[in-house]
């Protein structure tokens, strides 16, 4: 899904994390189990349940994996490291198992979800092991570990000269909002389609040329696909790249639709956090803090909302109950797993890629496995990550989490050997 994939204070775009951020479970706390230890055992049940029917479906019965005929590496770590791999904006430096931080601690059944639904699309060369990691999806972690360490290389990713600077991981989510069909007294503020015509990375009317200029509205006349109450839930949608609407139809029946990212007029984005810390207007850049200075100054909500000139364009997708246990579709064209699933830049790491990802902070401390599988306007350069969390409104910990998470990353991609 391309996201925006960025804090409220950033000043990059929407990207296939497409203007995305924060999503939750709505049936659990099981998308967030894997911040919370307390509720993994959560996340674990509906995983085992979600990965038991993609392999019923895809593979059949589960058989031993066979050995290749191809010289296997060992899981005793001792064996000669290839040479550096160069990528487009990263090098690729191998080391051992051994250095990955917390390598051997994470429950990886909980990524292997994801790595079936990227398996999809796989990453270049990775194809031939799919196989592999379908009939291994309800194996024991030993064995998983085992299969890892034989069949994949780990490497460093850092800088294309070598160099290991302080990486950053953020967070983003899939919003679940309160929509209406039609317009009203409450619902205001529609949410568009792309214009007819419009090509990927026209320049097309700004924001406020939008909400002002009659053939802007002209151009958009009969394309609303649903209306909020509030346009600042409109914006966040935009920023986050997708979401999830609570959509009360025509006979009063309430049912749930994802729109996902379809498009933007083209125009560069613009924090309208940053707008109002400019302003010295607010002292903390959250959405909390946007929306009470909105409720104080409505006289200058618009002056606000067209500091940013990117509008985003989205399209409706059905939202089956099989659909509703993942996030939106991301760049790679699979479905997102929350808290397994990251956003990068492809130019660094190829989609579908397998990630050993470590990071320390104030928000969460995470020793773990995730899959290369979106990517956003604010994710550029070597290591730089956007975790997918979840989805859900703002009292869920998809939300709170993806708002709070910015701190220091290191990365390590496992290549097949």
């Amino acid at each position: 899904m391309v996201h925006q994939t960025m804090k409220i204070n950033s000043t990059s775009a929407p990207s296939a994390s497409s203007n995305s951020k924060v999503m939750a479970f709505q049936s659990s706390s099981a998308n967030m189990a894997w911040i919370d230890p307390l509720t993994r055992w959560g996340f674990r049940v509906a995983a085992a349940a979600i990965v038991g029917s993609l392999v019923s479906c895809a593979v059949g019965p589960v058989v031993d994996v066979p050995e290749s005929a191809e010289p296997v590496v060992t899981s005793d770590d001792n064996a000669p490291l290839p040479a550096a791999m160069q990528r487009g904006k990263s090098r690729w430096v191998p080391v051992r198992y051994s250095e990955l931080p917390g390598w051997g601690q994470d429950r990886l059944h909980e990524a292997w979800n994801a790595w079936v639904r990227g398996c999809e699309r796989p990453a270049p060369g990775h194809a031939a092991l799919c196989t592999e990691v379908r009939q291994l999806s309800i194996a024991t972690a030993a064995e998983q570990q085992a299969w890892v360490m034989r069949r994949f290389q780990p490497y460093r990713v850092t800088e294309p000269d070598g160099s290991v600077p302080g990486g950053l991981l953020t967070g983003y989510y899939e919003p679940i909002m309160s929509a209406s069909r039609q317009p009203s007294a409450i619902h205001r503020v529609p949410l568009f389609a792309p214009p007819a015509g419009l090509r990927s990375g026209q320049t097309w009317y700004t924001r406020q040329e939008i909400d002002t200029l009659p053939a802007a509205q002209a151009a958009l006349s009969g394309r609303a696909i649903a209306w909020l109450a509030d346009p600042i839930d409109a914006l966040i949608l935009q920023i986050q790249g997708s979401g999830r609407l609570k959509i009360t139809e025509p006979d009063g029946r309430e049912r749930q639709v994802r729109l996902a990212f379809a498009g933007h007029n083209g125009h560069p984005y613009q924090s309208v956090g940053r707008w109002l810390l400019d302003q010295r207007a607010i002292r903390e850049a959250s959405w909390e803090s946007i929306k009470a200075w909105a409720v104080q100054n409505p006289g200058r909500l618009n002056e606000m909302l067209w500091s940013n000139p990117r509008t985003v364009f989205f399209r409706e997708e059905a939202l089956s109950d099989f659909d509703a246990r993942f996030g939106p579709r991301g760049a790679q064209g699979v479905p997102l797993t929350p808290g397994r699933s990251i956003a990068v830049d492809p130019q660094s790491i190829p989609y579908g890629t397998p990630v050993w990802l470590a990071t320390q902070g104030p928000t969460t401390n995470l020793n773990q496995l995730v899959l290369a599988q979106d990517t956003g306007g604010a994710i550029t350069g070597a290591v730089r990550a956007d975790l997918f969390t979840g989805w859900g409104s703002w009292s869920d910990a998809p939300y709170t989490v993806a708002a709070a998470l910015k701190q220091p990353l290191q990365m390590w991609v496992l290549w097949p050997r």
